[in-house]
């Protein structure tokens, strides 16, 4: 039964993509050409439906357990968003942050790619697209989109510093190439959030049959001013690492006292 109603939780999920995706093409898309003074309004709204579409039916069907992260995070130029990275549903939560409005998630080159909904998701929120494994010339194309996008985004953005996703649920060694130059672009108030109790559940594959057993949990680390673009961004960044994982390892001690 479990796997049947996890089956059923994400064949809703793909479907509303699906519907969303010709949504997103053929009206929001086109709208937002007639009318671009409008933007940040759809674009907020719209990402809003997205995160409610994305994780609603695996609470109301699957039985899953998802926090409510708290809206701190202001819809302005030189803000920028930094979470830890454990399973696909990241994603949504951390889009769940923004007080309104919208941002620009930096994203790996295969997901701009013929994924419904996701690939032209990544041109209409012009994301900065990555790719570790790229050719020297493809590679500095897509940094010197990264740091035209940090310099002059009129939103924040949202960065997930480890690269990939942990596979043992601890905040892996951040890779400081697209962090750092980010950095450098201009100062920056950093929002960081840590999420836990998602590890378990990275892939699609892994919520079918056990996700009733997701309880997840979300905090709210604190804002970080960078304030001298200039200096060396090593030691922040590194700064910024080591409190998101004490909050990590507070979110367990907590969880293990309460238990």
């Amino acid at each position: 039964m479990k796997a049947i109603l996890g089956c059923l939780a994400l064949g809703t999920v793909c479907v509303g993509m699906l519907l969303s995706d010709l949504a997103q093409r053929l009206v929001i898309g086109p709208w937002l050409w007639l009318r671009p003074a409008g933007r940040e309004r759809v674009l907020g709204r719209w990402l809003d439906f997205l995160a409610w579409l994305t994780t609603r039916p695996l609470e109301i069907i699957g039985g899953a357990s998802l926090p409510r992260p708290p809206r701190v995070v202001p819809c302005e130029p030189g803000v920028l968003i930094v979470l830890n990275h454990q399973s696909l549903l990241d994603i949504p939560l951390g889009s769940k942050v923004l007080q309104s409005g919208y941002y620009s998630l930096v994203t790996r080159r295969r997901y701009a790619r013929f994924i419904p909904l996701i690939s032209h998701l990544t041109r209409l929120f012009r994301n900065p697209v990555v790719d570790p494994v790229a050719n020297p010339g493809d590679s500095r194309r897509m940094l010197k989109a990264l740091r035209s996008a940090a310099r002059d985004s009129p939103v924040p953005l949202m960065i997930y510093p480890e690269g990939t996703r942990t596979k043992d649920g601890e905040i892996g060694p951040f890779r400081r190439t697209g962090l750092e130059l980010i950095l450098r672009a201009r100062p920056f108030r950093v929002y960081a959030f840590v999420v836990d109790g998602l590890w378990q559940y990275r892939t699609f594959h892994d919520l079918i049959g056990k996700m009733n057993g997701i309880d997840a949990r979300m905090e709210y680390v604190g804002c970080f001013e960078w304030t001298d673009p200039k200096a060396d961004p090593g030691p922040f960044a590194t700064e910024l690492r080591d409190r998101m994982v004490e909050t990590l390892a507070g979110m367990r001690d907590h969880q293990s006292v309460g238990a």
